[in-house]
């Protein structure tokens, strides 16, 4: 075993730690640290598992409602689905490690929202991810997405949770810093949730699960730096994914959990068994004892330094009733997984860390997680954006739809989702390509809607409104389901928090973001952040992705995105025609230029109950959000869907054609009624107060705008293949 390197600023500053910060350190254990103390520090202290840049903002946002049984600071967020049920969600990005190698990167990014569930007790029913990757013709997009994809693919197949949704998007603000967001979502008895907290003195901690290796060492720190040169070579801090040995493991800590022998348990997920030792002891004021020499190994001459920093994947620690270690340790014998006594809680506050009967490290366990740095950074609100004063003409609307449908950021995702099992466990009522996926409640008439959105460049040019607006999509995509909304995770993807410019945009997103769960009753219980997510000083555009749950007590009462030819189409919501800052501009004309567009959350609110309220009167055959692309774009998905064309009016008077077919205006609704219905439907919206208009007829075998017809077989053709024409498939 080679000689530990002395410690030293320089070498703190390798780890990531500031100069500020190492003295910190210092006047905090009065020594110089040893090189295992130092890895720990840099683990426990690093963005990743600190959040020390966002945690002041974090505590703004609303986390409490009647239907919450468990907020943000466990393993994932617990919610009430009644009947004794909860849903159990988070959503958590693994970007830096899918842009050095996106296979295990992202495979990875899978097991641990998974082992995020199930750690509490919940049996994985659901799982979606959100992808941003650079411009399709940038060299590294191609691989990045076919690894990725796989690695998505491969990791949640071999498991068995059906993949539900997601979106993917193309820019060039992700040219060097792909984005891999993962949700997973479980239901466990309301009375039988596990928390990670340490109970009892001298109770054993116990190590579960898969071996250690050097693989992952260092990889929160990783995490929470931008990149630069050689960004390849950070290679050996991905980790490696074994999803046959996580299934293994799930079933082996359910049936664990059922004997009764669990008082405590933590994923070993960043910082690996470091990060886990510690939140167990802090949570519970407890001190822990770690002897290394039993942690099972798969690697020989393994350091402290690496056993404590590894990130192997598929493990878990334990705080388990000393009276049930041999009831577990035969359960988890039968699954063929490790189980080893590794330490004990102790009443001291100190964590203590020996390896061949030397003491590696001897830290006061609490200042690790307590008293771990806080910054208040300085932020400048993000400028206006002046509205476009030359806006182009729209002469043909059915060509620019035939032409939108084509694009990267439009075209169907099937390629992707045909690579996942959306079907595995024979509980998907509805899987990928619409507004929400809705998945049954096991052995019950309930189902849960499952949706993630934001939009990127709203949130550059306005973070407040462009927060606001991820979240009022996510609503509208769940009521238009036919599903009430509960709650919502987050994942915010940012760059690097020490520029001004930057720390606006995260601090405007949150605001906007609190203020939307709050009006819409949506609060955030769970969550993720990623910041440094630069290369060579570029920044991604701001992306604080939302993933919401919502509740449809029978699954009876979804509603569909496909409609009956002779419906009557109706427009919900008010329109004004805003095309500043649409995807429209951007895709067709190259422009990202102008304000985003406000956001009404009273509106927002209003519209997403009335459209849940005439499902419930009998009066909807379908319905589909409007959002990107606005009514042309929705009008041609709900016909795609529906197999039938549809013939849309023309603009109103004083309203130019593109700003009637493919503005941005938010809180609306594309409604497909029985004829005889839409007259009650009308009234239905005039008495909530909600704007109406009657506006078309699904028929024919074209989607007609303004009286130019765009052919649905041209519009299945792009839309069904520009994903593979893009990939060269």
């Amino acid at each position: 075993m080679s000689a530990e390197p002395a410690v030293t600023q320089a070498l703190a500053a390798d780890h990531g730690l500031t100069a500020e910060e190492y003295q910190r350190i210092l006047d905090l254990i009065g020594r110089t640290p040893s090189w295992t103390e130092l890895g720990i520090f840099s683990a426990m202290w690093n963005e990743h598992c600190s959040y020390k840049s966002s945690k002041k903002w974090l505590r703004t946002l609303p986390t409490e409602g009647p239907q919450v049984i468990c907020g943000p600071g466990e393993n994932a967020g617990v919610v009430d689905i009644g009947d004794g049920d909860a849903v159990i969600f988070k959503m958590e990005s693994h970007n830096h490690p899918s842009y050095i190698e996106p296979h295990q990167g992202a495979a990875t990014g899978v097991g641990g929202i998974l082992r995020d569930v199930f750690t509490m007790g919940a049996r994985p029913m659901a799982a979606m991810n959100a992808l941003s990757f650079g411009r399709p013709e940038h060299p590294k997009t191609k691989r990045l997405v076919a690894g990725v994809v796989e690695g998505i693919g491969s990791y949640g197949n071999c498991f068995g949770v059906p993949n539900v949704g997601g979106e993917v998007r193309f820019h060039a603000g992700y040219d060097g810093n792909c984005l891999v967001n993962a949700f997973a979502a479980g239901i466990a008895k309301a009375d039988a949730i596990f928390y990670s907290a340490a109970s009892g003195v001298g109770m054993p901690v116990v190590y579960l699960g898969a071996k250690t290796g050097r693989d992952g060492v260092g990889g929160a720190t990783m995490a929470s730096a931008e990149f630069g040169e050689g960004a390849e070579e950070k290679r050996p801090t991905v980790q490696v994914g074994d999803p046959f040995t996580e299934k293994r493991l799930l079933e082996a800590c359910l049936e664990l959990m059922a004997s009764g022998a669990v008082i405590s348990i933590q994923d070993m997920g960043a910082a690996g068994l470091t990060c886990s030792a510690v939140e167990m002891g802090d949570k519970g004021g407890l001190g822990i004892e770690l002897d290394l020499d039993a942690v099972p190994q798969r690697e020989t001459h393994m350091t402290a330094y690496e056993m404590m920093l590894s990130e192997s994947q598929e493990r878990m620690l334990m705080v388990l009733k000393p009276s049930m270690e041999a009831e577990a340790r035969a359960i988890f014998d039968k699954w063929d997984l490790d189980f080893a006594i590794v330490g004990k809680t102790i009443a001291e506050d100190r964590f203590l860390v020996k390896l061949a009967g030397e003491v590696k490290a001897d830290l006061p366990l609490a200042a690790l997680s307590g008293t771990a740095p806080e910054y208040d950074r300085p932020w400048e609100p993000t400028p206006a954006s002046p509205k476009v004063a030359d806006m182009p003409a729209c002469a043909d609307p059915a060509a620019d739809l035939l032409a939108l449908l084509g694009r990267p950021n439009f075209c169907s995702r099937a390629w992707v989702w045909e690579q996942y099992d959306h079907t595995v466990g024979a509980d998907t009522a509805r899987g990928p390509g619409s507004d929400a996926a809705v998945v049954r409640v096991h052995g019950t008439k309930k189902a849960l809607a499952f949706s993630s959105d934001v939009t990127p460049r709203y949130c550059f040019a306005d973070p407040v409104e462009g927060g606001k607006q991820a979240v009022a999509e996510c609503f509208r995509n769940l009521s238009a389901t036919g599903a009430r909304p509960l709650a919502t995770t987050d994942n915010m993807n940012f760059g690097n928090p020490e520029k001004p410019r930057i720390m606006g945009q995260f601090v405007g997103c949150i605001q906007g973001i609190g203020e939307a769960c709050k009006a819409l009753d949506m609060p955030i219980v769970s969550g993720n952040v990623s910041l440094y997510n630069e290369t060579d000083g570029q920044a991604i555009q701001p992306t604080p992705t939302i993933a919401a749950v919502g509740l449809l007590e029978d699954l009876s009462q979804a509603i569909p995105m496909a409609g009956r030819r002779g419906d009557v189409l109706i427009l919900l919501g008010e329109t004004s025609g805003w095309l500043d800052r649409s995807a429209w501009l951007y895709e067709l004309h190259g422009r990202e230029e102008g304000p985003p567009p406000p956001v009404d959350l009273a509106a927002e609110r209003a519209a997403g109950e009335l459209v849940r309220a005439l499902k419930a009167a009998g009066l909807l055959s379908a319905a589909h959000d409007l959002s990107d692309g606005g009514l042309a774009v929705a009008a041609a998905e709900m016909a795609l869907a529906s197999g039938c064309g549809a013939t849309i009016a023309g603009a109103p008077k004083g309203m130019a054609p593109g700003a009637w077919f493919f503005g941005e205006d938010q809180a609306r609704y594309l409604l497909a009624c029985p004829a005889q219905s839409a007259m009650a439907a009308l009234d239905a919206a005039a008495k909530a107060g909600v704007p109406a208009r009657q506006i078309g007829t699904l028929e024919g075998d074209a989607v007609i705008l303004g009286g130019r017809p765009a052919p649905l077989a041209a519009l299945r053709e792009a839309h069904s293949g520009g994903f593979a024409r893009m990939m060269g498939a």
